[in-house]
């Protein structure tokens, strides 16, 4: 079941510049290993040494966060969209006017 995977910018050099992808499973357990099997060295970037998910990629499927749905179980068919989506940290904001 192919499905379409949005790639954000760090890690577009490993898709060969290519903002979106193509990848085959039936979760998205399945389609990130595909992933992997098509661009060698994604995986680590979005698995820890545990084998987890790291805490900063947030993965959606079809615009819902997978950690609402069923994880990495999350169920995908043919045209739903993934996105792989790197947390954003925060910084302080210095005002006189604070």
């Amino acid at each position: 079941m192919p499905v379409s995977v949005r790639i954000p910018s760090p890690l577009m050099k490993l898709t060969k510049n290519q903002g979106e992808v193509s990848a085959e499973g039936k979760d998205i357990r399945e389609v990130l290993s595909d992933m992997e099997r098509q661009y060698p060295g994604i995986k680590e970037r979005l698995y820890d040494e545990d084998g987890s998910l790291r805490r900063f990629i947030n993965i959606y499927k079809n615009e819902e966060d997978i950690r609402f749905l069923n994880g990495e179980s999350t169920h995908v068919q043919d045209g739903d969209e993934i996105s792989i989506i790197p947390a954003i940290a925060g910084g302080i904001l210095l005002s006189k006017n604070l």
